[in-house]
């Protein structure tokens, strides 16, 4: 574990008060679980957005060789 000095804007600090104490969950785990979820949505974004230029990538790879088998069926 790390331990790390944070500064909250007042309004998102209540609000988290204000959810951990009706979830009855420590403070600490709830962000830990929040900040690993906001990790993974920015992953999953990264990785989509990669995937999306290494396609385009492949496409046009991909239709340079059809090209070529359309002309060996002429």
């Amino acid at each position: 574990m790390k331990n790390l000095s944070l500064k909250l804007k007042e309004e998102i600090y209540e609000d988290t008060e204000q959810v951990v104490k009706k979830l009855k969950i420590p403070r600490n785990a709830y962000i830990n679980k929040a900040i690993d979820h906001y990790n993974k949505v920015h992953k999953r974004n990264l990785l989509k957005k990669k995937l999306g230029k290494e396609s385009a990538i492949v496409a046009d790879d991909s239709m340079e060789i059809l090209r070529e088998f359309e002309h060996l069926e002429d």
